[in-house]
């Protein structure tokens, strides 16, 4: 028996999840084990858990992310695994936006299962997948290159709580969701502004904004 490759699907649609689980199998050449979560929270707990996914196929517009945040956090904490973004937003400029932050693939949610079981296959096999489009976004921005370098430089959990703070929770209501003290929240915090060199919590949730503007749309 060959080797199983292990694939994370990230996707907060489960309709969609079901189907392309359906397709990875049924076009799977070699044995898949596949995982599927429907929030950065759950991809966050999933990469802890283990680390040896062979993929991830990443989903732009989940819960917890904001434009291509998950994405860059992928990139920056888990350079190993290979990302693959599956979205409806198929513009040229988001796709390009998707290879500048590191991505190896971009499969448009329209495309044929077909296409689908390729691509995922060409990433499995250690090539890269990128739709024929036209337009050109042009070179990352050097604000664009500094933001997702500090977002890259955050841990897992302060990425989550940046997120919350983002979401505009209190540091006593992010303990809570957490379940560690308020203290250490705090010391994320802390962390976080540093980081992002920033110096509140409105120019914290400012910079992962940043991610949004070069997205155009918010559709999944």
């Amino acid at each position: 028996m060959g080797t199983t490759y292990n694939i994370l699907i990230a996707d907060d649609h489960p309709l969609f999840r079901s189907a392309l689980r359906q397709a990875l199998l049924a076009g799977a050449e070699a044995p898949v084990a596949l995982t599927e979560v429907g929030s950065i929270a759950e991809l966050q707990s999933s990469l802890e858990l283990r680390t040896d996914w062979d993929l991830v196929l990443l989903d732009l517009n989940m819960p917890g992310a904001y434009g291509f945040s998950g994405l860059v956090l992928l990139r920056g904490q888990y350079p190993h695994i290979p990302v693959v973004v599956i979205s409806a937003q198929e513009e040229a400029s988001v796709v390009n936006r998707a290879r500048d932050f590191g991505a190896s693939g971009f499969i448009p949610k329209s495309s044929s299962l077909q296409v689908i079981q390729g691509s995922v296959r060409t990433v499995l096999e250690g090539g890269v997948c990128w739709p024929a489009l036209s337009g050109n976004a042009g070179p990352l921005s050097d604000q664009e290159t500094t933001v997702s370098a500090q977002l890259a430089s955050l841990t897992p959990q302060q990425f989550r709580v940046l997120t919350m703070v983002c979401d505009g929770l209190l540091n006593k209501q992010i303990a809570y969701e957490l379940s560690v003290s308020e203290a250490t929240v705090k010391a994320h915090v802390t962390a976080i502004f540093r980081k992002l060199g920033v110096r509140t919590r409105t120019q914290a949730a400012l910079v992962l904004q940043q991610m949004e503007l070069s997205w155009p749309g918010k559709t999944a």
